[in-house]
């Protein structure tokens, strides 16, 4: 796989990679996870124990974003909408780096109605040697395999490994899937700041993103 991160519009279907997204050659991408958990100091509490006191609910409250930094290069678009031919196949377009983000900060602009242009999934491929059954995949697809000598890829995901009621989803009913090595399915959200910088003497063109991930309605 050339590219590791794939920002997808929302008429993205199916799993071929190629068509109705854009892939990005970035360099970092930064992780950050907010909680919020309310709380309540309890009154008079130093009184008995002689130190103040928080009641905390946590109600899994949280705010989840990443952020990109990259460069942007000529790439090879496909749009399904392009389909010619019997069977059916998108034409792959070459667009420059500046053709590239244009399309991003347009779909970035645009109304969520508009599924050719915006954009609610990033996907991000991580290393993984361990599976979503916490079994070694090395151990998995081969009984003489050494320990941890099997590195997968998979997307980047914040579920947890185990069915519902197992492994790290006990108590849990109706847990995300872990993602699995034939996954390609990425975090849903909305990209909610895309900046980049146009520069004479360099064709490629730099760039930054931040993606907060949400449940976009409609």
């Amino acid at each position: 796989m050339a590219y590791h991160v794939y920002l997808k519009l929302q008429k993205f279907s199916g799993s071929d990679l190629q068509i109705d997204t854009i892939p990005l050659r970035v360099q970092s991408v930064s992780i950050s996870v907010d909680k919020t958990v309310p709380n309540i100091s309890i009154p008079f509490a130093g009184l008995a124990t002689g130190e103040s006191e928080k009641i905390a609910l946590d109600l899994g409250m949280s705010t989840k974003r990443l952020t990109l930094t990259g460069v942007i290069l000529d790439t090879t678009i496909k749009r399904s909408h392009t389909e010619t031919g019997s069977p059916a196949t998108p034409t792959s377009l070459e667009f420059t780096a500046q053709e590239i983000a244009q399309l991003i900060a347009s779909g970035v602009d645009a109304t969520g109605l508009t599924r050719y242009q915006a954009f609610n999934e990033l996907l991000v491929m991580i290393d993984s040697k361990v599976n979503e059954n916490y079994a070694d995949r090395a151990k998995a697809a081969d009984s003489t395999a050494t320990l941890g000598s099997l590195t997968e890829q998979i997307p980047f995901s914040f579920a947890a490994r185990g069915d519902a009621f197992s492994k790290d989803n006990t108590n849990i009913a109706l847990p995300r899937q872990f993602p699995s090595k034939t996954s390609t399915t990425g975090l849903k959200g909305f990209v909610s700041q895309f900046s980049f910088d146009l520069n004479a003497e360099s064709v490629e063109v730099t760039f930054t993103m931040e993606f907060t991930i949400a449940t976009i309605l409609p």
